[in-house]
This record gives structure tokens, C-alpha cells and sequence, in this order.
């Protein structure tokens, strides 16, 4: 395949294409590059979250070669788009791998989309950063992950919806998009809410198809079940671009956080950024990191995005931070190890830190997850979160759920 020589500002949905250095410092030797896989749907209903990845990649690729370079060598993106299809990105990473052997890969928001990937760096050796949170129940040696598992996000935000700061809730929906990260975290969470006393009677589960629009029906049964006398909250693992319609028609039923508050897994400041969100104040998401955190570590990542995408209106999230974090841990073990090979490279991203724009210092640990804070935050009528609660530091990665009954024995190993 012909790979294409592209600008930095130019806009990159096509297999293979290569992001160019705009400048190189004359100290970086002439050879071959250090390539960049970027693994991100560009089309399809993952596009709205995910193409927002894809440039975060582009821009720690200008921010290491305006640094000099890796081992003295320039790095290149290789983007592709595998355009919301799941089993394409297995061919995609296949691609990557083989066709334009990338030293490494940033990429994948859903679970589906990682697990299709999954088998392909384990048979080909190759190292894939995925920068979201999961259901956990996995760990490979060739996946590090920098977003949360449950015990990082899913099982806090409950907690506090079951706080007195959070309303007490008693009865809880979860609402999902129909595939492996709902289905998991929401088995965890039911497991975990039987055991504080909740009756199976007090939680509503339902799921819906990646892009679902028709939201009347469903909303209309939260309502109902929030009216049989016991206070409600709803958890939402929605994705992509569903939630846009989700959202609207919660303020088309009145639904005010007040009355049933909303907690959401997979919506950040780049999802609320196509939506009315006046409707939508008070309602909360849980992250490890959001745009309006006070951290000098936080500026700077603020102000590399601005100057790198010049435009104000696009605003910075979670997974982006953890593409960053991921980014950043990386090229720190490739000096290490003075080798981009997978294999001492991996041996090198354990004990990996980096002072993050969360506000903390993040540690890779060997299990493959970082230590990461948890954050709760309502929405603002701007389209921020004012952060409500968060942990006093971070929290260390449990990726085989205590509530999951077949995890028993590997705890006790």
C-alpha cells in the first residue's frame, strides 16, 4: 500500500495515512522513523467521541518531535479508520502491524472494538494503549490500559448516588447500549448493589443498539419507576452518538436532576459539546480527570491542545487525558529501554509515572492498569463539570471484579 506524506492541520479518515513532522531539529539523525498506529473510528457512530483520540495522538506526535525526537529519530502517525465496524478493526490493526509495522498503537474506545483487537497484538506481538473506561475482566501483556476499571469509575459513582451528598438514591436504572461494557459493568453493579440491601425489584436494566434515537418509551418507564415512592437515579453506560437523543429526551420529559439525577460512564465535555445542556444541569458524570480541574499539570495540557487545534470551541476529556498519560509513559519507557521493541519497552512501562493533568501522579502498575483518582461532576449550563466529589488520591486498578463470583480463585492466587 502507498502510504500518503500528510501536513499536520490536514484532516486524516483514510487507511495508511501518515502524519509528517512539520519540523524536525537538525540533531535528529536520518533513518527510519519510529511509527504510531492510531486505532480510532473516524465515521460510524463512535466518530463523535472518538476522532477527538485520534488528534490527541497527532498532537503528542507533533509535542515529541518539537522535543527532538525519540532515540534521535522523528515520529510518524500512521492513521487509519475503522469507521465504528468491529470486526474491521481487527483487520485495521492487522494493517498497522504487518503492512506498516507501527511500533506501537493508540487506539479503540469500545470493548467490543478492543477484545476484536485483542487476539491480533497478542499473535503478532504488538503493544496497544486503550484510553477508556471498561468493564475490567481482562489483562493482557500486550494492552495497557490508562482508563478506568469499575472499581475506578462504576462502583464509586453508585456510592455516592447512595450518599447522602448524592441524593440516597434507593432504586437505580441502568441504561446501557447493548454490548460487552454495559452488559459487564452492569453485572458487577447489580452484584454489588444486592449486596448494600437493594432488592432486585429496585433495579430497572435496560439496553439499547449503538445509534438508538427513540428514547420516548424508555424514558417513560424510568418516570414510572421512579414514581412507585423510593428515590431513583439512573446509571448510563449509553455510548456515542445515542446519547445526544438520550439527553434531549430527558429534558423533554422534565426529567431534572433533582428529581432522578443521571450518572453517565461515557459521556464527557466532547459528547455534551452537540447537545443543549441547560436541560441537563446538576446531571453528573464520573471520570478520572475533566477540563475543569486546577492543576498546573492541567494548564499545560489545556494549552498544548489549544495551540495544536486552534480552535476554542474544542474542549478536552477523560480519554483524552489518558491518551496523553499513555503517550507520555510510553515515550518515557522507549528511553529507557533506548529500544522501541515491544518486549523491553514492556519490561520498561512498569513503575512508569507521569504527573497528570487529573492533578496527581499516575503509576503503571504491573497488572497493565495505572492508579487513577475518581471524580464525580455535574453538568454546567456551558457544557463543563463542576467537580462534586472526588477521592483524596489515587486509586489502584482492580481489574478482576470482586463481585464477579468466578474471580474468587484468582483473588485467592
Amino acid at each position: 500500500m502507498t502510504k500518503t506524506l500528510i501536513t499536520r492541520r490536514s484532516v486524516i479518515a483514510g487507511a495508511g495515512a501518515v502524519l509528517a513532522a512539520p519540523s524536525i531539529r537538525p540533531s535528529m539523525a536520518q533513518g527510519a522513523p519510529i511509527k504510531v498506529g492510531v486505532l480510532h473510528s473516524l465515521s460510524g457512530t463512535m466518530a463523535i467521541s472518538e476522532t477527538a483520540l485520534r488528534d490527541t495522538v497527532l498532537m503528542m506526535v507533533e509535542w515529541i518531535n518539537g522535543r527532538g525526537g525519540l532515540l534521535g529519530r522523528r515520529v510518524e502517525a500512521v492513521v487509519v479508520d475503522p469507521a465504528s465496524n468491529w470486526p474491521l478493526f481487527a483487520e485495521k490493526a492487522r494493517e498497522l502491524l504487518q503492512v506498516h509495522k507501527v511500533d506501537v498503537t493508540f487506539g479503540c474506545w469500545t470493548s467490543v472494538s478492543r477484545k476484536s483487537v485483542l487476539p491480533v497484538f497478542e499473535e503478532l506481538n504488538g503493544m496497544l494503549f486503550y484510553p477508556v473506561q471498561y468493564e475490567g475482566e481482562e489483562q493482557s501483556r500486550n494492552i495497557f490500559y490508562t482508563g478506568a476499571a469499575p472499581n475506578q469509575q462504576a462502583i464509586p459513582a453508585v456510592e455516592y448516588l447512595m450518599s447522602a451528598d448524592g441524593g440516597e438514591a434507593k432504586r437505580i436504572a441502568l441504561l446501557g447500549t447493548d454490548y460487552v461494557y454495559p452488559r459487564t459493568t452492569n453485572r458487577i453493579l447489580r452484584a454489588f448493589l444486592i449486596s448494600k440491601g437493594i432488592p432486585e425489584a429496585d433495579i430497572m436494566e435496560e439496553y439499547t443498539p449503538f445509534g438508538h434515537s427513540d428514547w420516548q418509551g424508555i424514558v417513560a418507564r424510568v418516570k414510572r419507576f421512579a414514581g412507585e415512592g423510593k428515590k431513583t437515579a439512573i446509571v448510563s453506560t449509553i455510548n456515542g452518538d445515542a446519547n445526544v437523543p438520550f439527553y434531549r429526551e430527558l429534558g423533554n420529559q422534565g426529567i431534572k436532576a433533582e428529581d432522578i439525577p443521571s450518572v453517565a460512564f461515557s459521556v464527557g465535555e466532547e459528547e455534551l459539546a452537540g447537545i443543549d445542556t441547560r436541560p441537563l444541569v446538576g446531571h453528573l458524570a464520573a471520570w478520572n480527570y475533566f477540563m475543569s480541574v486546577q492543576s498546573p499539570a492541567n494548564t499545560e495540557f489545556k494549552n498544548l491542545w489549544q495551540a495544536y487545534i486552534k480552535n476554542p470551541r474544542r474542549v478536552t476529556n477523560d480519554p483524552m487525558e489518558a491518551t496523553l498519560v499513555g503517550f507520555k509513559m510510553w515515550a518515557q519507557a522507549v528511553a529507557k529501554a533506548g529500544s522501541t521493541a515491544v518486549d523491553p519497552v514492556r519490561e520498561a512501562m512498569y513503575g512508569q509515572k507521569v504527573d497528570a493533568p487529573c492533578g496527581y501522579t499516575l503509576e503503571m502498575h504491573r497488572n497493565h492498569h495505572l492508579s487513577k483518582p475518581v471524580m464525580i461532576g455535574e453538568v454546567q449550563a456551558d457544557g463543563q463539570f463542576n467537580i462534586v466529589w472526588k477521592t483524596p488520591g489515587p486509586i489502584v486498578a482492580e481489574n478482576w471484579s470482586p463481585f464477579i463470583p468466578e474471580n474468587a480463585s484468582r483473588r485467592r492466587g
